[in-house]
C-alpha cells in the first residue's frame, strides 16, 4: 500500500497551470551546498534531483566504462547491505532512488515521502558516499552491461551512432559509447570503479534540484547530512571536442532490408546571441514532427521512410546539428537527397511567417506540459543551472521563442545550414550511395 501511495503522489503533483508562478529560491546549506527549491506543501511528498557534471566523460584512458559501471554499481552494496537489503530498505520507506550516467554528468534522483525524509536520506547518503562495490555485484553488472554493448553491436541505429560519433569527434570520450567496449569493461578492476566514483561524485561539480514539502530551514542541514563527506574535487574535466565534420556518406554494411542513416554538421552553442532562432527554425526543418518539413517531403509527398526527425545536440564540450531517417535499402538514397535538398532550400529560401507562427506556438504551448510534477520540476531546475540559466528562465523562456522573427529564422537559416557539410552515416545495404 505505502508503494501504491508514493506513485499516487508522483502522479498527482502537477502543475501546468501555474508553470510560470513557479516560485525557485536558491538555497545555501550551513556546509556551503547551493540548491534551487521550490516550496509545494500541498503533499507530504519530496522530489531531490542531483546531477555531477562530467559523467562518462570523465572515464580514464584505457578505462572506457568505468563510470557507467559505477553508477550501476551505486545501490549494489553500502555497508552492511547488499543489493536486496538496500532494494528491501528502500521499499520499506517508500523511497524511490534513480542513478544514471550520460555522457555530460551523472544524475540521482530520489522520491521520498515526508514522515520518511530523515531515513530516506540516510539511505540514500550510504549509496553514494559509502558504496562498498562488492565484487560479487561487481561481476554481475559488468555482464549486465556487456550483454547490452553486445546488443548495441547488432542493432543498426547504435552502430550508426557509434560510428558517427566516431567521425565527428575522433579520440574525445564523445567519440566512443560511454558504456565502454567489451574489452574495455572486461578488464575494469575494483579498484577503477572506486576511482571513478571518487572522481565523478565530487562537490566542485554538484548541482540540486528540491521540489515538494520542504522547506528552507529544513533543506539545508538535509543537504549537509547527504553530502558533506563527499570529496572537494573530482576528476579533472576534459577538454572541449574538435568536432570535424567534413561531409559526405560513409556506409557500414549491414545485412537488413532497412538502412539506417543519421547526419551531422556544426550546431549552435545555447549561450549564442541566436539560439532560439535556430530552436524554431529547427522545429520548422526537422523538430516539429509531422508538421516539419523534413516529415512533409520525406514521408508524406514520398513515402521514404516512417518518421525523419532534426535536432540540436548541446553538449558541454560540443555542439551539433543532427538528424535521423529510416528507408528501405532501394530507397534510402532518394531519402538522403531530399533531406540534403530541403536543407538547401531552408538555407536559400528562409522561412515563411506563417511556418514560424505555428512552430513558436508549437513551442509555447508544449513547454508548460514539462512540469507535470514535483520530479519533472526538479530535473528542469537542475537543467538550467548546468546550462547557466537565470533563475527566472521559466518564466521568460516563451518571451524569448516569441521574440523570434521570420526574418531572424531566415538569416540564421542562412548562416547555419550547411548542405554540403553534412556528414551522413548509412548503416545497411543501400542502392545508390
Amino acid at each position: 500500500m505505502i508503494r501504491f501511495v508514493l506513485a499516487f503522489v508522483a502522479v498527482v503533483v502537477t502543475v501546468p497551470a501555474a508553470w510560470a508562478e513557479i516560485n525557485i529560491k536558491e538555497v545555501t546549506s550551513p556546509g556551503g551546498i547551493k540548491a534551487w527549491l521550490v516550496e509545494e506543501p500541498s503533499i507530504p511528498f519530496v522530489a531531490l534531483e542531483l546531477r555531477f557534471k562530467g559523467g562518462t566523460s570523465l572515464d580514464q584512458p584505457g578505462k572506457r566504462g568505468a563510470t557507467n559501471l559505477m553508477v550501476g554499481l551505486l545501490e549494489e552494496g553500502t555497508g552492511d547491505l547488499d543489493a536486496q537489503g538496500f532494494a528491501k530498505a528502500s521499499e520499506a520507506l517508500a523511497a524511490q532512488f534513480g542513478y544514471d550516467s550520460h555522457a555530460d554528468a551523472v544524475s540521482i534522483s530520489a522520491r521520498m515521502l515526508t514522515e520518511n525524509r530523515d531515513e530516506a536520506i540516510d539511505l540514500l547518503r550510504r549509496s553514494l558516499v559509502e558504496p562498498s562495490f562488492p565484487q560479487a555485484a561487481l561481476d554481475r553488472v559488468r555482464e549486465q552491461v556487456l550483454s547490452g554493448i553486445r546488443s548495441d553491436l547488432k542493432d543498426p541505429e547504435s552502430i550508426a551512432g557509434a560510428r558517427l560519433a566516431a567521425l565527428i569527434y575522433g579520440g574525445h570520450p564523445y567519440g566512443s559509447p560511454g558504456e565502454g567496449t567489451l574489452e574495455s569493461v572486461t578488464a575494469l578492476s575494483r579498484d577503477d570503479i572506486v576511482a571513478a566514483h571518487q572522481g565523478a561524485l565530487a562537490k566542485d561539480r554538484l548541482f540540486v534540484g528540491v521540489v515538494g514539502d520542504i522547506t528552507e530551514a529544513e533543506l539545508g542541514p538535509m543537504l549537509d547530512r547527504l553530502l558533506v563527506d563527499l570529496p572537494e574535487t573530482g576528476a579533472p574535466m576534459p577538454e572541449d571536442a574538435n568536432v570535424a565534420i567534413n561531409g559526405g556518406v560513409d556506409i557500414v554494411d549491414y545485412d537488413t532490408p532497412q538502412s539506417v542513416a543519421l547526419w551531422a554538421q556544426d550546431g549552435i552553442d545555447r549561450e549564442d546571441p541566436d539560439f532560439f532562432a535556430a530552436y524554431v527554425l529547427n522545429t520548422i526543418l526537422g523538430g516539429g514532427g509531422f508538421e516539419s518539413r523534413l516529415m512533409t517531403e520525406v514521408r508524406e509527398k514520398r513515402g521514404l521512410t516512417y518518421g525523419v526527425y532534426s535536432y540540436l545536440v548541446l553538449r558541454d564540450l560540443a555542439n551539433v546539428y543532427m538528424g535521423s531517417v529510416s528507408s528501405a535499402n532501394d530507397r534510402v538514397a532518394q531519402a538522403v537527397g531530399v533531406v540534403k535538398d530541403e536543407w538547401a532550400r531552408m538555407a536559400e529560401e528562409g522561412a515563411t511567417e506563417d511556418e514560424v507562427e505555428k512552430a513558436k506556438a508549437l513551442l509555447t504551448g508544449a513547454y508548460p506540459l514539462r512540469f507535470d510534477g514535483n520530479g519533472a520540476i526538479a530535473q528542469i531546475m537542475v537543467s538550467m543551472q548546468m546550462d547557466g540559466m537565470p533563475i527566472d528562465y521559466i518564466a521568460t523562456r516563451n518571451d524569448k521563442v516569441n521574440a523570434v522573427t521570420a526574418e531572424d529564422v531566415s538569416r540564421v537559416a542562412g548562416e547555419l545550414l550547411d548542405r554540403d557539410g553534412l556528414q551522413f552515416v548509412v548503416v545497411g545495404q543501400p542502392e545508390g550511395l
